[in-house]
């Protein structure tokens, strides 16, 4: 008897786009900086009512999309153990620390995260360890302090979220952001939402970053390319976070 699932990729975004995922291409991503509005959002309807939520409440004038696939060794549905693996794979922010992006600018890799530490609250800012959970919560915050090469040394907050087939969290700043030394996105301004949906023989990851930024010549184009570059790293990140659970 074939293993069964929620949702195959094709059902979760369409045969054309699942066969872009499924080539070498491997990702597709979706750039806008005027009027923008959901183009790669998956048919899973919980994340759906999310991400359309926060961009209605947030009205951004910039979003960044990035759909990728991880494929699994085998093509049943993860186990609650894996599930609650990968739980804990993402909630460890310190190994974000010195992770890498290739910069098209510069032609070269870059650290995107310099640090990046789960810290007790925004005032405090002590660090703590990553928490480790033998059985996963439905909700979870935290904060970390993150110092990456385009905005700096900020605080930013994450709340997690999970359901049989789902786990996602949306990231937001705590602090002012800043290019070098201009104002680019204002307190609570930026949201990037990180899910990752169970789909049978894959794992479909789906990045959205948004933000109303500060005006200025230029301005969206370089937090479009810097969200890109974050997403790019993240999901390199999610992968070998993965392959530590599904291959171990």
């Amino acid at each position: 008897m074939p293993p069964v699932f929620s949702a195959s990729v094709e059902q979760l975004v369409g045969t054309q786009r699942a066969a872009v995922l499924r080539s070498a291409a491997g990702s597709v991503t979706e750039v806008q900086t005027r009027n923008p509005s959901p183009r790669l959002l998956p048919n899973h309807g919980g994340l759906r009512r999310f991400v359309t939520e926060n961009i209605n409440s947030l009205e951004p004038n910039i979003l960044v999309e990035t759909l990728s696939l991880y494929r699994k060794p085998s093509t049943g549905v993860w186990s609650q153990a894996e599930q609650t693996a990968l739980f804990n794979r993402l909630i460890a922010l310190s190994s974000l620390t010195g992770i890498r992006y290739y910069s098209e600018s510069r032609q070269s890799m870059r650290v995107l995260y310099e640090l990046s530490r789960v810290i007790d609250n925004p005032l405090n800012k002590n660090p703590v360890p990553d928490p480790v959970y033998s059985t996963m919560p439905g909700t979870l915050t935290l904060y970390a302090r993150q110092k990456d090469l385009t905005f700096g040394d900020n605080i930013y907050r994450f709340d997690f979220y999970t359901g049989r087939d789902i786990i996602y969290f949306i990231q937001e700043n705590h602090t002012s952001m800043s290019a070098g030394i201009i104002p680019a996105i204002g307190r609570n301004r930026l949201r990037t939402v990180f899910a990752l949906i169970d789909a049978g023989d894959s794992v479909l990851i789906y990045c959205a970053a948004m933000a109303r930024t500060a005006p200025g010549p230029g301005m969206g184009d370089r937090i479009g390319s810097s969200f890109t570059n974050r997403a790019k790293a993240i999901i390199g990140w999610f992968n070998e976070q993965a392959g530590r659970v599904f291959y171990r």
